[in-house]
């Protein structure tokens, strides 16, 4: 068969084959249709057949040299002179149209020279014939042109950003010349276009920036510059390479933002701070937006809103301490700082954590900052109050009414809510949690809560901020409180099954676990028969079932109805035991002595003296004083004033306040002692050795969720149980520690 094949000769087919390349461009100029099935098949076997026949007429080399001389005198000649002549809009559509046909041509000539391509080009690892064209295209049209090509790109793109409309397909379709034309690689996209464009990109911005810093106010400014990256966001999507798009948005935040960070935060004028002392919350979120891109870009915000907070805070300070100052009234003070000053803490953030959820995305070194700034101002003695105290008495006026404002259920439990998030915030908790337990005693004796419900609450959130240990006191002095209602309720029962107990006296016992309740100022009194009586029956009752119990009475805390038979009607009396005890004195005399009073009821002259100006002294004048001053003395002599007329038949004599504060106090800072000693022992025990630094610091880590331990307190505690040799110092090393089993 191959004998009988025609042989096609250099001349004759290579006269064919420029006849076909003719052809090809005047298809591809419109002029003409496409190859018919035996033209193709024509060209194709011509080109076969040089390439297998028997040498010398084997012409594989010198076809592969036509397949480039085909394109250069077609770029070289035909192309290349086209887009010469054109400008503007019209270089850049002939420009793509060129590559567009180039790539046609391309095609048809490979499939004419697939044979050539697929074995002679491998054999002899030569350049494929695709990358043949292609390069031609380079070098002879590319190369020439992509100077003006690139520029009159970054001018329209340049038109774009001053609000004109372009074709942005057509920009699209040039940029993909510049990427296809490099075959594999991105490099002459990158080189020839990327770069020069990025560096008119930051000329361009570095110009506005400068421009606009001068006429507009940091505000405008912000608008400005998020308007135009998220426009240089839409331009990389809408016609420029994926690689591109990091790059520029870089450099336009570079231009518009980083180098003006200064300007832009610290305007005095118009920067974060006035923007965050006149709650411009739109102008935060976008200055947080341009900033939260840029690494560690937005701390720079985080601490001058740390700042802003903390000043804000202090401010509060100031003006409660100024308001504290103009009040002598111990207990006023601590009701007028409650109300005013953690009242205003809570508004204050509220409204910062809602800065922070709408401004600035809810994001971490925010919430630390605000932690860090009310730690500072939340810590602080105001008017010789502490935090712990203050927060104490709001939760305890919010439970009890309501507040102020008479606060509805669920705003109250909003408001707890609150409260118990601050209390994070301040050191001394175990300070607050005494004082707490001490105002929660006296609701629940008391019965000063308006929902019981609330208490659990409480309880509830405060486990689950400051855990199990910090409530359990708490929790048990509510379930003391439940059981004496059941104790109350059987005594009851055994009082009507003993008819011979029965008096006009009605006595309601609480039986409290002195573990779980605050300790109470207490001493006994010599109480009435009648009381005397009621409380041996309570007590042959209690241990007729509970035989180990001991119980300790504690009459300071206990109250009392009683009848005051006056000359001008009959009077209920709500007094507590102290002052029934004394007032029942005067059933046995009419006039009694102070040293009589003492005497007989056994009073310390402290409760003596609070007693009886109660009585005497303060609004309801039960009993005559002489002389009738208002202070109370060793000398003064008392009687029972008939003659008093008050305008209801129910009233309360209130007793003064004994001084509690300190004796809470001292209590917290014995218990600290024990936590302290607890600690190191614990610690010391699962570590057998361990160094003073890393003792101190691990004992700081573990008492830091309760309150925050002196270092100075921990070191007195490692000498001591040193010497009670519960620890040794190593003998190597003195700075270090060993556990003593």
């Amino acid at each position: 068969m191959l004998k009988d094949r025609k042989l096609v000769l250099l001349d004759d087919g290579r006269r064919n084959l420029l006849a076909g390349v003719a052809q090809l461009k005047r298809i591809l100029d419109g002029e003409e249709g496409s190859f018919s099935a035996e033209q193709y098949i024509h060209l194709y076997t011509a080109i076969y057949d040089m390439c297998t026949q028997a040498s010398p007429h084997l012409y594989s080399q010198q076809l592969y040299e036509l397949y480039k001389e085909v394109f250069d005198d077609h770029n070289r000649s035909t192309v290349l002179p086209s887009l010469m002549e054109k400008h503007g809009e019209f270089l850049l559509r002939e420009f793509v149209q060129s590559w567009e046909k180039h790539k046609l041509m391309a095609k048809w000539l490979n499939r004419f020279f697939n044979y050539m391509d697929r074995f002679y080009v491998p054999q002899k690892r030569l350049d494929p014939l695709e990358e043949v064209g292609r390069k031609s295209f380079v070098e002879l049209v590319f190369d020439k042109l992509k100077s003006r090509v690139t520029s009159m790109v970054i001018g329209v793109i340049d038109d774009e950003r001053e609000g004109q409309l372009i074709d942005r397909a057509l920009l699209k379709n040039v940029l993909q010349v510049y990427v296809e034309v490099g075959g594999t690689s991105i490099d002459f996209y990158n080189v020839d276009f990327e770069q020069p464009f990025l560096k008119g990109t930051a000329d361009y911005y570095s110009k506005k920036a400068q421009t606009w810093n001068f006429d507009k106010t940091c505000p405008e400014y912000m608008i400005k510059a998020e308007e135009c990256i998220q426009k240089e966001k839409e331009r990389a999507a809408s016609y420029l390479h994926s690689t591109t798009e990091p790059k520029l948005f870089e450099d336009a935040l570079f231009e518009l933002i980083i180098r003006h960070e200064e300007e832009i935060m610290n305007n005095e004028n118009y920067g974060c701070r006035v923007l965050l002392c006149e709650e411009k919350t739109d102008d935060l979120a976008r200055m947080f937006r341009l900033f939260s891109v840029v690494k560690d870009g937005v701390l720079p915000i985080s601490r001058i809103f740390q700042e802003h907070v903390n000043k804000e805070g202090m401010s509060l300070l100031k003006h409660a301490t100024d308001a504290a100052s103009r009040e002598k009234d111990e207990k006023e003070i601590v009701g007028l700082l409650e109300q005013g000053f953690v009242k205003n803490a809570i508004e204050l953030h509220d409204k910062y954590i809602a800065c922070i959820t709408n401004c600035f995305q809810d994001k971490t070194v925010f919430h630390k900052a605000l932690r860090q700034a009310f730690e500072v101002f939340c810590n602080k003695d105001i008017a010789g109050c502490s935090s712990a105290e203050l927060f104490a008495a709001y939760c305890d006026t919010i439970i009890r009414k309501g507040g102020s404002e008479k606060l509805s259920d669920e705003a109250v439990e909003e408001a707890l809510d609150k409260v118990v998030k601050l209390l994070s915030y301040i050191n001394d908790k175990d300070l607050f949690g005494e004082f707490y337990r001490k105002k929660l005693g006296k609701r629940l004796l008391f019965e000063r809560n308006r929902n019981d419900e609330h208490e659990k609450m409480v309880l509830s959130k405060l486990k689950r901020f400051f855990g199990a240990v910090f409530t359990s006191k708490m929790e048990g002095m509510i379930n003391d409180i439940a059981l004496s209602k059941e104790h109350q309720s059987d005594f009851e029962e055994y009082i009507s099954n003993n008819s011979e107990l029965k008096s006009p006296v009605y006595l309601n016992v609480t039986v409290m676990t002195s573990g779980h309740w605050p300790n109470f100022k207490n001493y006994d009194i010599n109480l009435p028969s009648d009381m005397v009586k009621y409380v041996e029956i309570f007590k042959v009752y209690y241990h007729s079932y509970k035989k180990q119990r001991k119980l300790t009475w504690i009459y300071s805390l206990g109250s009392c109805i009683v009848i005051g038979r006056f000359d001008a009607k009959p009077v209920e009396l709500f007094l507590n035991t102290y002052q029934s005890a004394l007032l029942l004195l005067f059933n046995e005399a009419d006039r009694l002595s102070y040293s009589e009073i003492v005497t007989q009821l056994k009073l310390s002259d402290d409760d003596a003296v609070r007693v009886l100006h109660s009585l005497s002294c303060a609004k309801y004048k039960i009993l005559n004083k002489e002389p009738s001053n208002i202070s109370i003395s060793p000398n003064d002599v008392f009687e029972f004033n008939s003659g008093f007329t008050p305008r209801s038949r129910r009233i309360k004599v209130p007793v003064p306040p004994a001084e509690e504060k300190k004796r809470v106090v001292e209590a917290v800072h014995k218990d600290r002692k024990c936590a302290i000693d607890a600690s190191i022992v614990r610690i010391m025990k699962s570590r057998k050795v361990m160094s003073h630094q890393h003792l101190v610091s691990e004992c700081l880590e573990q008492l830091n969720r309760t309150f925050k331990p002196d270092i100075t307190a921990i070191k007195r505690s490692i000498e001591s149980l040193i010497q009670k040799e519960y620890l040794r110092r190593d003998s190597e090393t003195a700075n270090t520690y060993r556990y003593v089993a």
